[in-house]
């Protein structure tokens, strides 16, 4: 996790978690419900937040729905709920205005690489020096507020987390008068920026509580220490 943005996560232990299957098989007035509880508990981790126009335009580009995520697999729509709720895969990234469900379009990518969802948990926290890091970490990811990243895996979970230390830490004693302190500062800059997508522009400052990771280490640096062969704050692509 990082300094800038908060993931409360929803401690759920993987080892106490329901299998997907005979979570869906409990039958049709579960499945009628899951979406239901799905948004309560999406709600109860992120907040009655209100999402704007602009915030729904945003998250219709970046996430996919739960339909579009299994098409041509053998789960369906309730299997991927059923798995939120038993603490298998994380909370929906975002509920569009109406409701729906959005995630990442790679949310099912992780449980194939761990060799299936149920491995996904043991295998997720291995991915950390420690278990008791990896475990903190996994209960961030089924949040579903990891959106500060474009592809969420623990490698670049923890890229992330190296970076925007990095970057605080230059900011703490900054040396603008010095070109390799500006060379290195933005292209740890450049580098977060590949990994971090824009965010949600009003939705995301209402959850978080505040400037995102993104304004304050990327934004924020760019218009305070502009590169000295641009004689702005926007990258070269930026500029064009």
């Amino acid at each position: 996790m990082t300094s800038t943005d908060s993931y409360p996560g929803r401690n759920t232990p993987a080892g106490q978690a329901l299998q997907v299957g005979r979570v869906a098989d409990r039958g049709g007035a579960y499945q009628r419900d899951s979406r239901a509880e799905v948004a309560r508990r999406y709600r109860q981790v992120n907040g009655a937040h209100p999402m704007s126009a602009a915030d729904d335009e945003y998250v219709n580009r970046q996430f996919a729905t739960l339909t579009a995520v299994c098409a041509g697999r053998a789960e369906t729509p309730d299997d991927v709920r059923a798995a939120m709720l038993s603490g298998w895969l994380p909370l929906p990234s975002y509920l569009r205005s109406g409701g729906t469900e959005m995630v990442p379009a790679d949310l099912l990518d992780l449980a194939d690489d761990a060799g299936g969802v149920d491995q996904l948990p043991d295998w997720f926290i291995r991915q950390w020096p420690t278990a008791e890091q990896g475990a903190e970490e996994w209960d961030a990811y089924l949040s579903g507020q990891y959106v500060c990243l474009r592809c969420v895996t623990p490698a670049n979970i923890q890229r992330k987390t190296a970076l925007v230390t990095a970057i605080e830490q230059a900011l703490a004693q900054p040396q603008p008068e010095l070109a390799s302190w500006l060379e290195q500062l933005h292209a740890q800059v450049d580098e977060l920026d590949a990994l971090e997508p824009p965010f949600a522009p009003d939705y995301d400052w209402l959850r978080f509580g505040g400037p995102t990771s993104r304004s304050q280490c990327i934004d924020d640096v760019r218009d305070r220490f502009p590169r000295p062969s641009l004689g702005g704050g926007r990258t070269p692509a930026e500029s064009e």
